[in-house]
């Protein structure tokens, strides 16, 4: 069974996450979303248009110009992102057929799957881009930790400070953002 976003709704959810994690720091370039998300610097305009279209985010063009939440990370959903960047058509198709189901517009599992849609859908409107950011930097700390534990019994012996571990520390946070 297959769940997944198109290229451009990965790219889209990845983009909000970046922002979301920045909220409340300024703007952030493309240039600058594409590296830390890892994200193809040619199309990231065209996400982040779909982005700006849905009113989700604000473009500042210019020199000094790039891109931030046009309201709070905790007002926004995954499925708000979602829905930007997807584009989903009215038509639904049979999970049996792969076209409408039945003329009755009932197949056998219609039932089952739709609540399984709704119940899908749901969990992306609950969750925010707040809680996904927050979910990210715990990940990326916890991360760094367990890297900084591994190099501090690498260079245990070697006369390395523990100043040069908080460097260490302070880079790897600073990447996450």
């Amino acid at each position: 069974m297959r769940l997944e976003l198109t290229r451009r709704g990965d790219y889209a959810v990845r983009a909000a996450v970046a922002l979301a994690a920045a909220d409340g720091n300024g703007l952030l370039s493309a240039r600058r979303i594409a590296a830390e998300m890892q994200i193809p610097p040619r199309f990231l305009p065209q996400v982040m248009a779909d982005l700006v279209r849905a009113e989700l985010v604000v473009a500042q063009t210019g020199r000094s110009g790039g891109y931030r939440l046009a309201r709070s990370a905790a007002e926004i959903s995954l499925l708000d992102v979602i829905r930007a960047a997807e584009h989903e058509h009215g038509m639904r198709t049979c999970i049996l057929r792969g076209g409408p189901c039945n003329p009755d517009g009932r197949c056998d599992v219609h039932d089952v799957f739709s609540g399984a849609r709704d119940a899908l859908l749901h969990s992306l409107m609950q969750a925010t881009l707040a809680q996904v950011a927050q979910s990210r930097r715990q990940r990326l700390e916890a991360g760094a930790s367990g890297a900084l534990t591994t190099l501090a019994a690498r260079v245990g012996g070697s006369g390395a400070r523990s100043d040069d571990v908080d460097h260490v520390l302070a880079e790897r946070r600073g990447a996450g953002r």
